[in-house]
């Protein structure tokens, strides 16, 4: 099994001979360790002979400044996988929740991707994502909110994201779901070949197996969650390989 490495935001994992790259934001504070929190998704990955850069970051208000560190990190660490391991073609981009909208506003449009997977799309305003801002906001005098705006990310996406492959997962029990606002967005693309899957589970089921077994070890592992996990690794394996 490969360990655990890191190389600034990034924690990586690297199997003797990978035979493709995944990078990997994810949601909100979950990913400010995502060796721990999702250590069981991108562990499958791993094991299945992926390497998987994960970058590690705490949300802001700009996404369009974190999505642009998010993708200069990724593009160092990617030239330095490919000095040692050579090249493998395009990496797949894998995003949770806010990691959806982060890989969404990539510089590049998206086509330096393979495909995109967003799991768990999510897109909320400032004052959803964070209770008590919209409560203090006003007694401040000022408004707040993300940047891009929800409705202006979904305008970026329809007229400046360029990858056609997209794999858009929701998860049964999700109420913090907007899945169908991004698949929307991309389908006023005029070429889109995107894709819808629906798993069981909630918001949290790509983390919450990894934090169970960070935590509490591999007995504490939920059967069902596993389960859900490995089918969900399948298929991202299947969308990476050519």
């Amino acid at each position: 099994m490969a360990n655990w490495r890191q190389l600034g935001s990034i924690w990586q994992l690297r199997p003797a001979e990978p035979t493709g790259l995944i990078e990997f934001i994810g949601g909100s504070y979950l990913a400010a360790t995502p060796q721990i929190s999702y250590r069981r998704l991108l562990e499958e990955l791993a094991a299945d002979g992926f390497a998987v850069h994960a970058w590690a970051y705490v949300p802001g208000f700009d996404h369009q400044r974190q999505a642009r560190d998010a993708w200069s990190a990724f593009r160092s660490a990617r030239r330095q996988l490919e000095e040692r391991c050579g090249t493998f073609g395009a990496p797949l981009r894998l995003g949770h929740s806010l990691g959806c909208k982060l890989h969404l506003l990539a510089p590049d449009g998206g086509r330096g991707s393979r495909a995109l997977v967003a799991l768990s799309f999510n897109n909320f305003n400032a004052d959803r994502s964070i209770p008590l801002l919209g409560e203090l906001a006003p007694r401040l005098g000022v408004e707040t909110e993300f940047s891009p705006s929800p409705a202006e990310t979904l305008r970026l996406i329809s007229r400046h994201y360029q990858q056609e492959r997209n794999l858009v997962v929701r998860f049964g029990r999700d109420e913090l779901d907007q899945s169908g606002d991004l698949i929307q967005a991309l389908r006023e693309r005029a070429s889109d070949a995107s894709s819808t899957l629906e798993l069981p589970g909630d918001h949290l089921t790509p983390a919450s197996a990894g934090l169970r077994r960070s935590f509490l070890g591999d007995w504490a592992d939920d059967p069902r969650r596993v389960a859900v996990i490995r089918q969900l690794s399948r298929t991202i394996g299947q969308a990476i390989r050519p």
